[in-house]
């Protein structure tokens, strides 16, 4: 992700979730968060999705992840997850985490298909409506079978 591309990954953010970060919070962190690292997904010059993490010590948290609704059921979330696990792996983290609401069960799955699974759960972790988040987490980034289901992701997206 590059400065220029903020307006529009902003603007993802206000169609994807009902509190949005502002755009200068995406601003901020591209120009002073050493912890993070951000990445878009493009059709053409369009920005259609973006994935943040923030490696902090050993841990890669996915702190956002979005794709424009009229660009979504298309593999780009999947290639954006991809980005971020290989990332994560040349940023050297033990492993991932990421919070998910209890009732979004489409980007659970898509979470659970990269090796991610429930470790915990964070009561009322949305200020907008007080739901529940899930915590989840990948095994060790250096397990073979996490390796394996991503060798296989690399394969079936190209």
């Amino acid at each position: 992700m590059r400065l220029d591309d903020v307006a529009a990954v902003h603007r993802i953010e206000q169609l994807s979730f009902t509190t949005p970060w502002p755009a200068h919070a995406f601003e901020q962190e591209l120009r002073g968060n050493r912890l993070a690292r951000y990445v878009v997904a493009r059709a053409g010059d369009t920005v259609v999705g973006f994935a943040g993490v923030w490696l902090m010590v050993d841990d890669a948290h996915v702190t956002t992840f979005g794709v424009h609704p009229d660009w979504r059921r298309q593999g780009i979330g999947r290639q954006l997850l991809l980005n971020l696990v290989e990332l994560s792996v040349a940023l050297g983290a033990r492993r991932m985490t990421l919070e998910v609401r209890v009732g979004n069960t489409a980007a659970q799955a898509l979470y659970r298909a990269f090796g991610f699974e429930i470790a915990g759960r964070r009561p009322r972790y949305y200020s907008d409506d007080g739901e529940d988040a899930l915590v989840m987490t990948t095994p060790e980034l250096t397990d073979p079978r996490l390796r394996e289901i991503i060798a296989d992701e690399r394969e079936r997206l190209t």
